[in-house]
């Protein structure tokens, strides 16, 4: 299972995924506008550190959406990382 994340193409696909859907800042505040340019110098680094059973997910960025009905709900943003794998 892991190597079908690790995969070039999945990690392609993923990383293609999350630039086209643009989205907010995780906590760390990276942006999806020149995340492609990190992920390229770090991805040997990441893909080790999974294959290793070593990558830990960034902790959740809590935002609070209103609703309709005046009440608001938690939403969970990711990192731009976390969501590209």
């Amino acid at each position: 299972m892991i190597e079908q994340v690790v995969h070039p193409h999945t990690l392609q696909k993923a990383l293609r995924q999350v630039i086209v859907n643009k989205g907010s800042a995780g906590i760390d505040g990276r942006k999806t506008a020149g995340f492609r340019d990190y992920f390229r110098e770090h991805k040997t680094s990441i893909i080790q550190s999974i294959r290793e059973e070593n990558y830990t997910a960034q902790t959740i960025l809590g935002v609070e959406i209103p609703k309709e009905n005046g009440k608001t709900r938690l939403l969970g943003v990711p990192t731009v990382t976390d969501r590209s794998l």
